[in-house]
């Protein structure tokens, strides 16, 4: 199936602000829809004089008429001369012929799509004549105002200049709607909406009321309120805001209806959100649980470093002190995996910010006194969680640090540079330094050991069991060593399951 934007390259001769005109309107246009009960086609002319259906939208609060897709599609031939009269118009234009969509009688309507004085389209509102029988006072309003707003796009009223949409839970047609008159006095108010106000305390009639009046006296006297609610309330406005009171919360959106003079109403869209809000509280507060957490972790392995260190200022074994130094440097890694989680809503780490500080502060601890060694970085590791980022670093760690113990070994200074790329899950990562060479640093195909050799089975042990990999040593392009580890992010695949 063609998408938008293929559709619209195929007009080369629309601008940009053309192309983003229509944009705005599809993006918007699903109000109206509902409003009207009927469904919507956006149709472009195409160079050939073919007519191309480039949008479609279908009615949530009707069934629709169009079970299929259409986008794409090009237009019947036989509409060519009613679609040329329809472009030709500044107004609405009407068909004369009813048409028959399945089973359903249709009547089709063309609101020309104008912008900076020419037509770039049409909506075509295809209304099934049954949705026309038999209205009660809801169908009616509904459609009346759908009416509205579609008689709005000919004269560039709809979409909306500057829209200011900051909810994230816009309220819809069948979540409720009121009808304002020009002066902001309610005329009509769908159940939903009453619903809506009814929930948040108020006991008055709506209809008759300024609806600004109705918000504010659900309101206390030192309460705070959104700087938009007001121009919401009363209408004037394209904006969205939000109401809270009486413990609950509604989402509300303004539409100003206009005619060939001026302002003349406005529709409130309404929904209840105090379940959302609710919900948005409670994962706010297991956010910050889940920070707090990783900050007290963090802090404790930064006592277990501490001690550490001082264990190793007391003993008099220069083997023992080393290998005191060792078990601190891994903590104090482990330490920074978790403070870039206290300092993150979710578990993901931001692990090109977390191994930068590592490396350096492993390197800082590896080198001499009189050595100088600078470390880079290409390419970038992405976002992991913390069960990826904590072995991940402790590999890293060890291969910096095998690098500047043996490499770099009687040097003053040195580089090096670490290379990452990541595809999806997975994971290539060189390690390339311009120390004393490969016969240094590797032994029978792994890290050289010393002491312990901890270091050694750490990296064989995360790399080949954790992340299902592989280790390569090989000599540096212009000296030095190379170490190409190739992993398999699996907590991160397990995350985009």
């Amino acid at each position: 199936m063609a998408v938008f934007t293929q559709i619209l390259a195929m007009r080369p001769d629309f601008t940009g602000a053309d192309r983003e005109w229509l944009h705005q309107l599809v993006t918007d246009w699903q109000v109206i829809a509902d409003l009207s009960f009927a469904d919507l086609l956006l149709i472009l002319p195409m160079p050939d004089g073919r007519y191309v259906v480039a949008d479609q939208c279908r009615p949530s609060t009707v069934m629709t008429l169009r079970s299929e897709d259409v986008v794409g599609k090009e237009v019947d031939r036989e509409l060519d001369g009613e679609l040329d009269a329809a472009m030709r118009a500044t107004s609405i234009f009407r068909s004369t012929v009813m048409r028959n969509i399945g089973k359903s009688t249709v009547c089709n309507v063309y609101a020309p799509v104008r912008y900076e004085g020419k037509t770039l389209g049409l909506v075509v509102r295809e209304t099934n004549m049954a949705t026309r029988e038999s209205n009660g006072r809801y169908e009616s309003e509904s459609i009346n105002a759908g009416k509205q707003l579609y008689e709005m796009i000919p004269r560039g009223q709809f979409p909306y200049h500057d829209p200011v949409m900051n909810q994230r839970h816009n309220a819809r047609v069948a979540d409720g709607f009121i009808i304002l008159t020009v002066d902001g006095i309610v005329r009509y108010a769908s159940p939903n909406a009453v619903s809506c106000f009814r929930r948040l305390g108020s006991l008055t009639t709506m209809q008759g009321q300024y609806l600004s009046e109705v918000g504010t006296q659900l309101l206390h006297t030192n309460d705070t309120f959104p700087e938009s609610l007001p121009l919401v309330l009363s209408g004037k406005a394209a904006v969205d805001s939000e109401l809270e009171a009486n413990r609950s919360a509604v989402s509300m959106r303004s539409l100003p209806l206009y005619d060939a003079n001026g302002r003349t109403g406005a529709i409130v869209l309404c929904r209840d959100v105090t379940e959302l809000r609710r919900r948005d509280v409670e994962l706010q507060t297991k956010d910050a649980t889940i920070s707090e957490i990783h900050h007290r972790v963090k802090n404790n392995l930064q006592s277990i470093s501490a001690l550490l260190r001082l264990q190793a200022r007391k003993t008099q074994s220069q083997e023992v002190k080393k290998e005191l130094a060792e078990a601190q440097r891994r903590v104090q890694t482990i330490a920074m995996v978790h403070e870039g989680l206290s300092q993150t809503a979710d578990e993901m780490v931001d692990f090109d910010k977390v191994i930068s500080k590592l490396l350096k502060m492993s390197i800082d601890l590896a080198t001499m006194s009189d050595q100088r060694i600078d470390i880079a970085f290409d390419g970038s590791f992405g976002l992991m969680p913390a069960q990826d980022a904590t072995p991940l670093s402790l590999v890293l760690t060890e291969l910096v640090t095998n690098a500047v113990e043996h490499g770099f070994e009687g040097r003053q200074q040195g580089h090096i540079l670490i290379r990452a790329k990541r595809t999806g899950t997975h994971l290539d990562i060189a390690v390339e330094d311009d120390g004393s060479g490969i016969e240094a640093e590797e032994e029978h195909g792994m890290a050289k050991s010393s002491g312990s050799g901890l270091g050694t089975q750490i990296i064989n042990t995360f790399v080949t069991n954790d992340f299902a990999g592989s280790v390569h040593w090989e000599p540096g392009e212009q000296g030095g060593t190379k170490v190409i580890v190739s992993i398999n992010l699996r907590a991160a695949q397990a995350e985009q399951n």
